[in-house]
């Protein structure tokens, strides 16, 4: 089998792109795809790849509305979100509580996840009360058939989010980027929030996972724990160079893995088991959210040939 794929590249999926290590029983055909995030909707409306990476509410939001892939249990990216709400400091606004009774803004879809993670983080963290917020949103969503809760509306028509968070007609935003002095992060030293998370509580968030058609799961039993073995091969010589700091350039996302393994050890745990709590957390966040009706059962999101792998 020749599986079109797509993937981004880092230094725990090099391998899989440059060949080095291969399924048993298919060749991955790469598509470059420029932002991933196209790929994510490009597989939800018409399954164009036979195997992609996707965001993880993506994929939930997906999978309850029947979409026809099912994802294998490797999480090839993962992040602390505590710097995603920015807010203009000119609002009034003086901590997370102050956003009740205001409109903020997302970037993009409601279902992203990184917005997910965020408003979880302001609700089980910080005390805030999500439905007292309107929530705008600057795009639509992945999921074409998802309808928002009534909270949720879209931007107005020939405005953008950062000339309404620059503006004041907004007073924070999740996931938008502004290069200006009145534009600063709402949650103080924002990774070492998010480590302190982690220390604490363990939360270390998912952000993507990895979905294969249906049809060839169906067709080819062995596909989804030979998916898995490869990635978890292809992970193992990034995670010796990231140990002994032999990666020549680290990239931010090295930086926080780093941080991480110093933590909890391998960074980017592969499996069910290992990921279970990270899965329950994000689907609580999701039917808290509005996102989705009722919760999805771990096991229904992945193969059962996968349940018991981990790496």
């Amino acid at each position: 089998m020749t599986l079109k794929t797509a993937l981004v590249t880092r230094g725990h999926t090099l391998a899989l792109k440059d060949g080095s290590v291969r399924p048993r029983t298919a060749e991955l055909a790469f598509e470059e795809v420029p932002q991933i995030i196209q790929a994510f909707r490009r597989m939800v409306r018409g399954l164009e790849f036979d195997v992609s990476e996707m965001a993880m509410t993506t994929y939930i939001t997906a999978k309850a509305h029947g979409k026809r892939f099912t994802a294998i249990p490797v999480f090839p990216m993962r992040a602390f979100h505590h710097g995603a709400v920015v807010y203009n400091t000119k609002s009034g606004i003086q901590g997370p509580k102050d956003l009740e009774g205001r409109t903020v803004g997302v970037n993009r879809g409601f279902t992203v996840t990184t917005g997910v993670w965020a408003r979880g983080i302001l609700q089980h963290q910080y005390g805030v009360d999500l439905k007292r917020i309107t929530w705008v949103l600057s795009g639509d969503e992945h999921v074409a058939e998802w309808k928002p809760p009534p909270n949720v509306v879209p931007i107005e028509p020939g405005k953008t989010m950062e000339d309404l968070l620059l503006s004041g007609e907004i007073p924070a935003a999740i996931g938008v980027q502004v290069d200006s002095p009145d534009i600063k992060p709402l949650i103080p030293n924002a990774k070492d929030a998010g480590l302190a998370l982690l220390r604490e509580r363990g939360i270390w968030p998912i952000n993507h996972t990895v979905v294969v058609k249906d049809e060839l799961l169906s067709a080819h039993r062995d596909l989804a724990a030979d998916l898995f073995q490869a990635f978890a091969e292809a992970k193992r010589p990034y995670l010796r160079r990231l140990a002994n700091g032999d990666i020549a350039q680290p990239s931010q996302d090295d930086d926080v893995f780093k941080r991480v393994m110093d933590l909890i050890g391998d960074p980017l745990p592969y499996g069910v088991a290992p990921n279970r709590r990270m899965l329950e957390t994000v689907m609580q966040y999701a039917v808290e959210q509005g996102i989705i009706a009722r919760p999805i059962a771990i096991e229904d999101l992945f193969p059962a040939s996968t349940h018991a792998l981990t790496a």
